[in-house]
């Protein structure tokens, strides 16, 4: 293990933003038991819980930009994606591909962005947002753990932005893929994986302090 001494990081630094990633319809609507992606245990009460991060986004000002995985109802743009576990998923023409407006307490002035592979900033105008935007901090949760808001968590990290996950408020294909992907999310950026009261408390901080 390093021993090499690490400057202490600020839970928030300069501007956040809250990234959804991925929670839509179907967590709400869909209750099958055979289903086009696997889920852990729990993982529905997890995207609910989400939505008290949502709620204290909005009393602290902080932009909250939905990410919606969407694919054509042609499939021509699923590429290598059927090739593991997951089956056909998040098809434009099927109301399950929703993001969860309602549920998530969606307001005027929230963003949407649309992709088609697993990480919000692959071909999307993801970061175009962010930079007008001016973000420093992404705030993650959503689904899955192991796949969209890791791999939207790794390319932030190389894009150097801090990066927080709220390991309450994410879930994964399993309990030992979502456990496995916040220990690596804490490898890249010490002190990244935090529970939502935690974080909470940290948007209302921010709110009354402005940008650390």
């Amino acid at each position: 293990m390093t021993t090499k001494a690490k400057k202490a990081r600020a839970l928030i630094e300069g501007k956040p933003a809250l990234i959804v990633i991925d929670i839509q319809k179907s967590t709400f609507i869909d209750d099958s038991v055979e289903r086009s992606i696997d889920n852990m245990p729990g993982y529905k009460d997890r995207m609910i819980a989400a939505r008290a991060l949502v709620d204290a986004a909005h009393d602290a000002d902080i932009p909250v930009i939905f990410i919606q995985e969407i694919h054509r109802s042609d499939l021509i743009d699923f590429g290598r994606e059927l090739d593991g576990d997951e089956d056909v998923h998040c098809l434009d023409d099927d109301p399950r591909t929703a993001v969860a407006q309602e549920e998530m307490g969606f307001r005027k002035g929230d963003y949407i962005v649309p992709k088609r592979r697993y990480s919000a900033f692959f071909g999307t105008d993801f970061e175009i947002l962010l930079r007008g935007l001016k973000v420093d901090t992404l705030i993650l949760c959503g689904g899955l753990t192991d796949v969209c808001v890791h791999y939207t968590f790794v390319d932030g990290h190389q894009s150097d932005y801090f990066c927080r996950v709220v390991e309450d408020c994410v879930g994964g294909s399993s309990v030992d893929a979502h456990e496995a992907a916040l220990r690596a999310m804490e490898y890249l950026q010490t002190g990244a994986v935090q529970d939502r009261e935690t974080m909470q408390r940290a948007m209302a901080s921010h709110a009354q302090t402005g940008p650390s």
